[in-house]
């Protein structure tokens, strides 16, 4: 059996030792050689099959040079889509894990003479987000796969279709509160109102069309005018004659006044009931970190903005002061309250998404008086709304 058989100790060494990495520079990408030293590598540059090589090299250089350099750009970018698509990682990291395969394009044989150099590459062309911080480079993937871009299209279809059906349905209940606004009496045909209303109910039995003043026309049906006499007899009840000479001098308008304010605590209510939910984080807002486990890196009571909001539950928290990006979950934040006058979005109750202005704070009851800028309810003062349900908007 000769010295260098298959299965001689020998041979199992050499093989050993072909398994591991060797020095990039005594690595020929052309030949696909990987030399052990420096005695190894320069008799493989002596050898016939690499001089043919290089003459296929001169022939055209560039052509080969770029081939590689999108080859070795490619299969990087497809270990960072599968091992680090959502994260914030060092270059040198992401590298050393490429590198681990020992049949990877190496990157003497690219445009690209050092790995800082192939970073900033992919920050120019928008392929990945780079960030140079003291410890090194740090580099975040950029999702543009075609699936990716179609779901998050037909994400935000859906969105904007959630937004214009909850405007729609806003804009009606305005209108339903302006036409029960017209309702109220201007005249002094209150008495002849009230008479109308009365006999129409012992009539129709719970079925209510009445008119008010001298106008002939049917005004109202249904809920609004149930609400109407609710409140009306309720007072009768509670304050006896004394309600009675009250309404004959314009407790109708009281009684409707009542209604409307009925009228927009129930729309309160169904607001509150459609937008409360168990997650409250969304993108741009200023939180601050809780956690316990991340004390000892000196975290804890840190604020950050939320970069990115990761199955409704955990969000990419970019820390002020460090820039140290973090994923944490809600229950491990807390809302910030800024000072008085200060922008806050209201991120979860009846009014979930809304931008207001801070007025006020209520130390002892927990919770503060905003007015909502923009949008539909452009200027509406909401008295009480607790902490938790409001979060300064980073500016």
């Amino acid at each position: 059996m000769g010295k260098n058989e298959f299965l001689t100790p020998k041979a199992i060494a050499n093989r050993i030792k072909a398994k591991g990495l060797q020095k990039l520079r005594w690595y020929c990408q052309m030949c696909q050689k990987q030399c052990r030293d420096e005695n190894g590598f320069k008799c493989h540059c002596m050898s016939e099959s690499h001089q043919r090589q290089m003459q296929i090299f001169g022939q055209n250089p560039n052509r080969i040079i770029d081939g590689y350099s999108e080859e070795f750009e490619n299969t990087f970018l497809e270990h960072m889509k599968r091992s680090h698509r959502f994260s914030r990682i060092a270059a040198t990291v992401v590298y050393n894990e490429y590198i681990s395969d020992r049949h990877h394009i190496h990157m003497n044989s690219t445009q690209w003479a050092t790995l800082t150099e192939f970073i900033k590459y992919l920050g120019r062309t928008g392929k990945c987000k780079v960030e140079e911080t003291p410890k090194g480079w740090f580099i975040t993937y950029i999702d543009r796969d075609s699936e990716t871009l179609f779901k998050e299209r037909q994400k935000n279809k859906r969105i904007k279709a959630d937004v214009a059906e909850e405007e729609k349905h806003e804009r009606e209940i305005m209108k339903q509160i302006e036409r029960a606004e017209q309702l109220m009496p201007v005249s002094n045909g209150k008495d002849k109102g009230a008479e109308a209303l009365s006999s129409d109910k012992q009539e129709n039995g719970g079925k209510i069309a009445f008119a008010l003043g001298s106008s002939s026309k049917v005004v109202a049906k249904g809920e609004c005018s149930r609400m109407m006499f609710d409140e009306m007899e309720a007072d009768k009840t509670e304050k006896g004659k004394h309600s009675r000479r009250s309404s004959n001098n314009g407790g109708i308008g009281g009684a409707e006044k009542s209604a409307l304010d009925d009228l927009m605590r129930e729309e309160e209510k169904a607001k509150e009931r459609s937008n409360r939910k168990d997650y409250w984080l969304c993108e741009g807002i200023i939180v601050k970190v809780m956690s316990q486990a991340l004390a000892e890196k000196g975290y804890y009571k840190k604020k950050g903005v939320v970069r990115k909001v990761i199955d409704k539950y955990v969000g990419e928290i970019e820390i002020l002061d460090s820039k140290h990006v973090l994923r944490v979950d809600q229950e491990e934040l807390e809302t910030v309250i800024p000072q008085i006058g200060g922008l806050v979005r209201i991120v979860n109750g009846a009014y979930r998404g809304l931008n207001a202005r801070l007025l006020a704070v209520d130390t002892d009851r927990y919770c503060a008086k905003v007015q909502i800028e923009k949008g539909v309810y452009d200027g509406r003062v909401l008295p009480a709304v607790e902490y938790e349900d409001i979060c300064k908007i980073l500016q």
